[in-house]
């Protein structure tokens, strides 16, 4: 498929999933409109009405017409939001950002290019040269940099950074492979070994990625382990092989 017809008219579609971010809202959608190249679409993904990020972005959707609202009808949870993020968006590059400014947006012109040279995932990397963490509780950083490394060195996996949400993948490949995770933030390992195990090419880019600063994150390290190991078996042997049902 020629690059030009896999980056679409469109340009890019972003699918933001948002628990509680009023802090953060607006000064995420400063970065985009600083860093991200035109033209884009933010899907802003929601799971219920009382969102203290919905009042802030109705309010900055007068003035940004790229800037779209999707309320999650999968039942509430990071899978069935990125799920229902992926649903809204048509054929092309679609990045997964997380709206709490841990996300170093400068790299998205890269990722693109990356792209466009044939990437159908495209990983922004913590562990790579170049690349590097600020911040975030130590024993997560611990287990995320060795669960990377591990199965860069011992499963030539194509990237340092298993666990990293920032992706930029192609939304064809995302509704063939389909999404089994149901926790969420496990779908970036999903999908990279889904195309690593498809002899698919991926990519990856070093990025900073920084704490947040404000809002509470919700993840927590004991309860997603389990959900990343099936994943990381999978990556690493082939096996348990995955159901790919519609995503």
């Amino acid at each position: 498929m020629a690059d030009d017809a896999r980056v679409g008219d469109g340009g890019l579609s972003l699918v933001i999933p948002v628990y509680n971010e009023a802090e953060n809202f607006p000064a995420l959608v400063a970065a985009l409109e600083k860093d991200v190249p035109r033209p884009f679409a933010a899907h802003v993904v929601y799971d219920f009405e009382e969102d203290t990020t919905l009042p802030v972005a109705r309010r900055l959707q007068e003035t940004r017409p790229w800037l779209r609202l999707v309320r999650n009808d999968l039942g509430r949870g990071a899978a069935n939001a990125l799920r229902a993020g992926f649903r809204a968006v048509p054929d092309g590059p679609v990045l997964v950002v997380m709206a709490d400014l841990s996300d170093d947006l400068a790299v998205v012109p890269r990722m693109l290019e990356m792209y466009r040279g044939g990437c159908r995932v495209v990983c922004a990397s913590r562990y790579m040269r170049g690349g590097r963490q600020e911040g975030g509780p130590l024993v997560k950083r611990t287990l995320s940099r060795a669960a990377g490394l591990l199965l860069r060195w011992f499963g030539r996996f194509p990237t340092h950074d298993a666990t990293n949400n920032f992706r930029l993948y192609d939304a064809a490949f995302v509704r063939e492979a389909g999404i089994e995770s149901t926790g969420g933030f496990e779908v970036a390992i999903e999908l990279t070994a889904k195309a690593f195990r498809r002899g698919l090419k991926v990519g990856e880019v070093p990025t900073t990625w920084r704490d947040r600063t404000a809002g509470q994150s919700r993840f927590r390290t004991l309860h997603w382990i389990p959900r990343y190991l099936r994943w990381w078996l999978f990556a690493l042997t082939g096996f348990p092989r995955p159901r790919t049902p519609a995503p």
